[in-house]
């Protein structure tokens, strides 16, 4: 994969990027301790991820990989859980997007990073095959 690339933006006191999803932990995502699965959360930044790719790409996209995440701090029931996603690379076919995934605990002011890192996306057609990305949209500049 070629093309332009930019270092994964490192966060500074609050969010940045677009807000592509926000949810809410529900017991249900729980494991047998009482903590919020990471897969759970995982999933949600690639949800997230996902409609910010195809909204870029501006076709469907497929995630292919999943690479640097950091699992910062724990996610709780009841916290409202934001995913916000920055352009990182644009490829022939592929792009990369930094996503991160913002906690709001019942009673707090200020979100905290809870988990953040890279997909990386690859714009297909309709019969799933890889496809150019027809973006104009450029990556981030740290």
């Amino acid at each position: 994969m070629t093309g332009t690339h930019v270092h994964t933006p490192v966060s500074g006191p609050g969010p940045s990027g677009d807000l592509c999803i926000r949810t809410l932990a529900m017991p249900a995502d729980t494991n047998a301790n009482g903590d919020i699965f990471g897969g759970w959360l995982l999933s949600q930044m690639d949800v997230g991820g996902g409609v910010f790719a195809s909204k870029v790409a501006k076709s469907r996209t497929v995630t292919v990989a999943i690479e640097a995440m950091n699992f910062r701090k724990a996610v709780y029931v009841g916290d409202l859980v934001s995913v916000y996603a920055n352009l990182v690379r644009v490829g022939r076919t592929s792009l990369t997007v930094h996503l991160e995934a913002w906690a709001l605990r019942r009673g707090e002011e200020h979100p905290f990073l809870v988990t953040d890192g890279n997909f990386t996306y690859v714009s297909i057609d309709e019969h799933g095959r890889p496809q150019e990305v027809r973006s104009t949209a450029a990556p981030i500049a740290t």
